[in-house]
């Protein structure tokens, strides 16, 4: 029976963390106490069950600040969110609880370890390690104080920008373009005959492409780039300051260099010979692209150079006019229902699956389904799955996938299954339409399943490692690969069916999308180098980088104008919420998944056998392996970005 969402108040939530944590104390109690003669039983695995009973403590409480209707109750999930946040950031920090698993780490018994428990007793080693369990007190007095600090910036970050509410109103002449069923779903404006087009993603996006007022395009991006500017720049400035000053305290050059010592890459070095590598392709297609569209602008009598607000317009008239695909049209062959019926039966066939919908979901929104995710060979129930995929007011205003409950072998020697969430802000329906997704929705909404599945699928023995808790650059490749099957026409011709007549969508449709797929994929790579690059340089250059001349220097691989008077960090989440030196990963991780792909693409995109060598390979092991050796144990060999050039069409530099 799921857990009943529907009437948790934020008391509850306050009820729940706060159990939690006391039973997790307990554990800890008890691992402390074990110094004298200590054992994996009674110094590792309390540590063990006290992680896993927090984690599913979040499930059940902290989450709801990202998805609550009830103010009270997201503020009350905020607030535990960093309570339980700094509970288990202060566990590496605790010196009884080192010298414990120290004092276990020199026994016979440690050094015969293997497999998980091996990387268990390793993984702790070194979070102690950079907790500064090896330096003198003061300096571990003061890293534990600012790594709460840091907990609380995040939270409040994060907060910022899901109850920030704004937007620009708009007349019906400038809304002549749009679809009706966009237009209907707008809200009314202040002033009389207007309406409202807010910075939520399924407003913003298809008025960005749709919209042929450039002014108001601008001014919407203005709004956007600008988000919760003057509560969130100083908190970003804080955290930077905050982090640089943990990596002088641990002795490295830089924040970079010390997230990086736990990632795939390792080092900056890598990352920066990642995107040597690929920059010169990516710079000459983004200016053959940006060329294009500052034509495209000219011939409307544009004048003034492409900027930020005007590529999405472009590629929407270059896909429509030269390869005859229209977004909106487009969208009609996407009804929701359908394309998660054919979420399902593909990832059903490919590895093994059966879904099940669960009829009284008792979620924490009436619009929420869950679903049962079961073996389809032993009918083994793997996990459950919450799909959220609706703006409202104060939710999550991105998308990803939230653990509420993280796979591991509980106490009794029985396996947790994993609960997880998906939570979007897709295209919801109108008084007339259902919810049409545009194809980068499907696209959307694929990338996130690669997390439930990763999550879902976990065969992890330990908390520690479940949940997709791999390396933070390798982490994105489960959910990158999937991306690839949404561009499949076998695969589009299985769901994507028109929501009136129920018409598949046609073929010459579909080859001219797949012909129309790499259309300004050197702008949009070039646009993920300039959110890496940013990123990197932030927490590279010192404690107080000018953080208006890195954007500024990291913009110019897009070779787009610059939004002047904007400044767009203040809405980039990502920098807050663990991506920090760490956002190249997306395009790393692409990289990646592409690499991947490419043994589907030998053996066949639609391969129970290759699906089946995929989840044991990859989704299966989580955290228990090294991501090099999860890559190598699926493809063969050591990764190459060769799959990633050839799959955008970049010429060879």
């Amino acid at each position: 029976m799921p857990f009943d969402y529907r009437t948790v108040s934020a008391s509850d939530v306050e009820r729940t963390v706060s159990d939690a944590i006391g039973d997790a104390a307990t554990l800890i109690r008890g691992a402390v106490a074990s110094a004298s003669s200590p054992s994996f039983a009674s110094t590792l695995l309390p540590i063990e069950l006290a992680w896993a009973r927090t984690a599913q403590a979040y499930g059940r409480g902290p989450v709801l600040g990202q998805v609550s209707t009830d103010p009270e109750t997201r503020e009350a999930g905020r607030i535990a969110d960093e309570q339980l946040t700094k509970w288990r950031v202060g566990l590496a920090s605790r010196r009884d609880l080192y010298e414990a698993v120290a004092a276990f780490a020199a026994t016979d018994e440690a050094a015969s370890l293997t497999g998980e428990d091996r990387r268990l007793l390793d993984f702790w080693m070194r979070d102690f390690r950079r907790a500064g369990q090896t330096l003198a007190p003061e300096v571990r007095d003061e890293m534990r104080a600012l790594r709460e600090r840091l907990v609380e910036l995040e939270v409040a970050f994060q907060s910022n920008i899901n109850e920030w509410d704004d937007g620009i109103e708009v007349d019906e002449a400038q809304l002549a373009a749009l679809p009706p069923a966009y237009v209907e779903r707008l809200a009314p404006g202040q002033r009389a005959g207007t309406r409202r087009v807010s910075i939520d993603q399924p407003d913003l996006i298809p008025f960005l492409e749709l919209s042929p007022d450039r002014v108001a395009r601008r001014a919407l991006l203005d709004r956007f780039w600008n988000l919760a500017v003057d509560a969130n720049r100083p908190i970003l400035e804080e955290a930077i300051r905050i982090r640089h000053r943990l990596a002088e305290l641990h002795g490295a050059p830089s924040w970079a260099h010390h997230a990086l010592e736990v990632r795939m890459a390792g080092h900056p070095d890598r990352v920066r010979a990642f995107y040597d590598e690929i920059g010169p392709a990516v710079s000459e297609a983004a200016g053959r692209e940006v060329a294009a569209m500052q034509a495209l602008l000219d011939r409307d009598g544009g004048g003034e150079p492409v900027g930020f607000w005007d590529w999405r317009h472009c590629d929407f008239l270059q896909r429509r006019d030269e390869h005859g695909v229209d977004a909106a049209m487009v969208s009609e062959y996407f009804p929701l229902e359908r394309v998660i019926a054919g979420l399902f039966e593909l990832t059903a066939e490919v590895m093994g699956l059966r879904y099940e919908r669960v009829p009284d979901a008792r979620a924490w929104h009436p619009s929420v389904d869950l679903y049962e995710v079961r073996d389809a060979a032993s009918g083994e129930l793997l996990a459950h799955v919450y799909m959220d995929l609706f703006p409202r007011p104060g939710k999550y205003n991105h998308a990803a996938a939230f653990p509420l409950v993280v796979g591991h072998r509980r106490a009794d020697g029985a396996y947790e299954r994993p609960v997880n969430a998906i939570v979007a802000n897709l295209t919801p329906p109108s008084a007339s339409h259902p919810s049409l997704l545009r194809h980068d929705e499907v696209e959307t909404l694929f990338h996130e399943f690669g997390h439930i599945l990763h999550m879902s699928l976990t065969r992890a023995a330990y908390a520690r490692f479940s949940a997709a808790d791999t390396e933070g650059d390798f982490v994105e490749a489960p959910s990158q690969i999937m991306e690839h099957w949404t561009w499949e026409p076998a695969v589009l011709q299985r769901f994507a069916r028109h929501h009136e007549t129920g018409e598949p969508i046609p073929p010459d449709l579909v080859q001219r999308m797949v012909a129309a797929r790499n259309l300004n994929a050197g702008l949009r790579a070039a646009v993920q180098i300039f959110y890496g690059t940013t990123d990197m340089a932030l927490h590279s250059d010192g404690p107080a980088p000018d953080l208006d001349a890195i954007s500024r220097e990291a913009y110019r691989v897009t070779q787009l104008a610059y939004p002047e008077d904007t400044f767009y960090l203040s809405g980039f989440g990502h920098l807050m919420g663990g991506y920090d030196a760490g956002y190249y990963g997306y395009l790393w991780a692409e990289a990646l998944g592409d690499d991947m792909w490419t043994r589907f693409e030998r053996e066949g995109i639609l391969s129970p056998r290759v699906g089946a060598a995929y989840r044991t390979a990859i989704l299966e092991p989580n955290g228990t392996r090294d991501g090099d050796e999860m890559f190598r144990a699926f493809v063969g060999r050591a990764p190459s970005t060769a799959a990633w050039k050839r799959s955008k069409g970049f010429r060879e530099s």
